[in-house]
């Protein structure tokens, strides 16, 4: 017989809308700190209640270790204290991620973004105990843990994160392997004591379904409020309501990821007005065709 129902909810340690924010960069391919202040202040004003420095989408592979611990001062210092700002502290190199946390944590940062160690592929074993060095060694620093298998080769399975959870600072999951699935596991063999993010725009209103409390987005770059209110909406009962902007947004994530992140976002912002330069290299512009249709969707939905 199934068990009465009673709430198995999990709080929302960074609140529900976090921007995986890009990196400014000027003319000469420097990191313009004065506008990633300026950026971060105005996503906040968009609706996000945090957001995250040197993750993915801001192209933490070709930012220096000065870069990164400079851009996550100048954020923090840019926002309010009860805006939570997160630094992406992951590496493939223990020691190397280990060194960055701790940094982080001595800067203010609310919390770390710690992806799963890439291209060298370690066992569960390794992501273990990799990640739980990481969290002994900043042990009040909130931890996010960060499975996109897509980008690292490896995914980190839910039964290791369980074995995890008696670290008190892993708090939270960003969740990007593309499927729910993920979500329902996590929460089966951690419960609630795990805050599970989606880190798919375009899986948002799946994964609240099953039990995420948020997402780290992309798109809030453009649309913030329009986030937001796929999770308020969803969160007071108004499902409808929800699925309406769901729907709505789907070519736009679908042109934001029509190419490698954070390429078609940058080119986004540019063309609403924020001139926050190319990607670096290895990675280029977006390309004139693509740019045409995310200029044809930004225009449709009456963002420019």
């Amino acid at each position: 017989m199934i068990d009465t129902f009673s709430s198995n909810l999990s709080p929302a340690p960074f609140g529900r809308l976090l921007t995986a924010m890009v990196t400014p960069f000027n003319s000469e391919g420097n990191v313009d700190y004065e506008l990633a202040a300026k950026l971060a202040c105005y996503l906040v004003d968009q609706g996000s209640d945090g957001v995250i420095v040197c993750g993915t989408t801001g192209e933490s592979p070709t930012l220096s270790w000065r870069e990164q611990h400079d851009l996550l001062k100048t954020v923090r210092n840019a926002l309010d204290p009860n805006v939570k700002v997160l630094a992406g502290t992951g590496s493939n190199s223990t020691s190397e991620a280990v060194a960055a946390t701790i940094e982080a944590s001595e800067s203010g940062a609310d919390g770390a973004l710690v992806v799963v160690p890439y291209y060298n592929k370690p066992p569960q074993e390794g992501l273990e105990a990799h990640f739980r060095t990481i969290a002994e060694a900043a042990p009040g620093l909130p931890l996010m843990l960060y499975n996109i298998p897509g980008r690292t080769g490896s995914s980190l399975s839910p039964k290791t994160v369980k074995k995890l959870m008696d670290c008190k600072n892993i708090v939270s999951f960003k969740a990007a392997s593309g499927t729910t699935t993920e979500v329902t596991e996590l929460r089966a063999n951690c419960g609630p004591d795990l805050a599970v993010y989606s880190g798919d725009d375009a899986l948002l209103l799946p994964m609240l379904s099953v039990g995420a409390v948020g997402v780290v987005s992309v798109a809030s770059h453009i649309v913030g409020m329009s986030l937001k209110k796929i999770i308020e909406s969803f969160l007071n009962g108004k499902y409808e309501e929800s699925l309406y902007f769901h729907e709505k947004l789907q070519p736009l994530f679908k042109a934001l990821f029509a190419t490698t992140n954070p390429i078609p976002v940058k080119s986004a912002l540019e063309l609403t007005g924020w001139s926050v330069g190319p990607p670096r290299s290895p990675l280029v512009s977006l390309n004139n065709e693509m740019k045409e249709e995310l200029l044809k969707i930004l225009t449709s939905l009456s963002l420019i």
